[in-house]
């Protein structure tokens, strides 16, 4: 029985990922969280058919997330994970009562039952300001990055383009050297060939803010074309070289002529070069939230902050807004002091 269970929840699944993928436009991530999070349903219900759902399985299902620790950390989950993972099941069982088969045997009133409570969800989806590293923090280190060899050099250069930039390291990673313009201070981020967030194009020029940075980026670039001999297809941060040592042991022996196919590598070099600065790991993502408040700080006219945030690819000034948090805390503090001189003054 179980394994006929099995098949029927494999194969119902598998049209539910193929509705969030061509029908919703999910996105690989996306579905491999929606994925994951069913599998825990399945290991809580010990692969019980769907068809089989009640109410009193999510109210239990609840009890027993609330009851799990974080494998890495060993303390209770967090209100966030809980709350996205009785949302994707939430989301799943929902569609899952409209489909032929399932209809008459899940009433859309028994799947409200995956709610997180009114409490938990306020906390779950309170907006926190963003972690983010300083400029002055990405120069420093930077600057303590030697740059004796190819992949130093490689290393370097990275965290540089990706303070001058703010582009994404899912679209790093893909990157060719033909997406990138020199001449008019321009990155293409084609989502025909640069893994781009929902697949959108949009050009991207090297923001204002370290010119000892672009000129790394722009170093590396000439490098790579006049003296490693890169064409246009080649990667713009190439993947290491790994051969076997005399001890039969697998070692950093330079460049490869193909690209990472993650951004995992990217996360590393972040990772190893603030921990080598002496300074707390700031992922590539904290970098977006680094620019988008230096444009909130430095842009003068509600038009220069629209261009700032067409650089960051965002389609409306809105999501620059919303999605890296509110005014800095620090910046909150400044901005109030500022008001309360001009007070005295006028």
């Amino acid at each position: 029985m179980k394994t006929t269970n099995r098949i029927s929840n494999d194969r119902i699944k598998h049209r539910y990922f193929q509705y969030l993928k061509e029908a919703d436009g999910r996105d690989e991530a996306t579905i491999d969280a929606v994925s994951k999070s069913l599998a825990q349903f399945e290991a809580y219900t010990d692969r019980r058919d769907f068809k089989k759902f009640h109410i009193e399985q999510a109210r239990g299902f609840k009890r027993h997330l609330a009851e799990q620790a974080n494998a890495r950390t060993g303390q209770p989950l967090s209100k966030s994970t809980v709350h996205a993972t009785l949302g994707h099941l939430k989301r799943f069982f929902h569609w899952l009562a409209d489909q032929p088969g399932y209809r008459s045997r899940i009433p859309h009133a028994d799947v409200e039952y995956f709610s997180s409570s009114e409490k938990d969800a306020r906390i779950a989806t309170a907006r926190r300001q963003p972690r983010s590293p300083t400029l002055e923090q990405i120069k420093h280190v930077v600057a303590k990055m030697s740059g004796r060899n190819d992949i130093e050099r490689r290393d370097r250069a990275l965290i540089a383009f990706t303070a001058v930039t703010g582009a994404r390291d899912r679209a790093i990673a893909s990157m060719r050297l033909k997406h990138v313009d020199l001449a008019e201070g321009c990155v293409h981020q084609d989502a025909r060939e640069v893994r781009t967030k929902f697949a959108k194009t949009f050009d991207t020029f090297f923001f204002p803010i370290w010119p000892e940075g672009r000129q790394i980026v722009e170093e590396w670039v000439e490098r790579l074309r006049s003296q490693l001999l890169f064409g246009n297809e080649g990667p713009l941060f190439p993947a290491t070289r790994m051969e076997l040592d005399e001890n039969r042991r697998f070692v950093a022996a330079g460049l490869d002529k193909s690209p990472w196919s993650d951004a995992g590598p990217i996360r590393r070099i972040f990772r190893d070069a603030f921990e080598a600065a002496g300074l707390p790991y700031y992922n590539p993502h904290g970098v977006r939230n680094m620019l988008a408040m230096l444009g909130e700080k430095w842009c003068r006219t509600p038009e220069e902050f629209k261009a700032w945030s067409q650089n960051l690819g965002h389609e409306k000034v809105m999501t620059t807004f919303n999605c890296y948090g509110p005014v800095s805390h620090w910046r909150q503090s400044e901005i109030l002091c500022d008001m309360r001189a001009r007070a005295k003054t006028s």
